[in-house]
């Protein structure tokens, strides 16, 4: 056998392979009819939570879609993110209701004021999103994980909102150590791993990169 041959065959057999993993796929495909607004979390201790939600807040710009964002933490930081969305005002709302992490504020009782102040807006978006003209497509709920970590809001009441919201409405939580009763109304969870973080190594966060 020449090996133009027997590269034939290989590709015949691949290319047989591949039309009936099409023909499954198709078939998966064919019964997912449901259309809803998801719940979407991105936990863990890996980088690239917040980047992930703002690569899906571009997909909506991206589609006509209007996005609403609340963060609950990063209020003092200067990023690249909030440059870009910041040129779609017509689609994008921004709300940096955080005044940085607790070790940087020393102020708990003031953390907590953000994080109501936060929750406050984010319920307003919400809101706003009922109705036969709702004011937004997708919302990102940036770090709320974290206040609900440090129990800055009720856990209760945060989980009846998010189970009540609109039924086409996106909704994005991120930070790490997302709590349980998150995870189990949430329709999508994306947990992080860290293998390794330039940190550790000594390299400071790099612009375009971290921030």
């Amino acid at each position: 056998m020449t090996q133009d041959a027997s590269e034939q065959e290989v590709n015949a057999r691949a290319n047989e392979k591949a039309r009936r993993r099409k023909e499954v796929r198709d078939r998966m495909l064919a019964g997912k009819t449901i259309e809803k607004g998801l719940l979407m979390v991105h936990t863990g201790k890996g980088k690239g939570k917040t980047t992930a939600a703002m690569g899906l807040v571009m997909r909506a710009i991206g589609n006509g879609m209007r996005v609403g964002i609340v963060q609950y933490v990063k209020g003092k930081w200067q990023t690249g993110e909030r440059a870009v969305l910041e040129r779609f005002p017509e689609q994008v709302t921004i709300r940096t209701m955080g005044e940085g992490f607790t070790w940087e504020t020393q102020d708990r009782a003031r953390d907590i004021r953000a994080a109501q102040a936060a929750w406050a807006t984010s319920r307003e978006m919400i809101e706003a999103c009922r109705g036969p003209t709702p004011r937004y497509d997708l919302l990102v709920f940036d770090e709320i994980n974290i206040v609900l970590r440090y129990e800055y809001l009720p856990l209760d009441e945060i989980i009846a909102v998010l189970r009540a919201r609109p039924p086409q409405l996106h909704v994005v939580a991120t930070g790490r150590n997302a709590k349980p009763e998150l995870i189990a109304i949430a329709d999508l969870v994306t947990d992080m791993t860290m293998i390794k973080h330039p940190f550790q190594a000594g390299v400071k966060a790099q612009k375009g990169v971290e921030f």
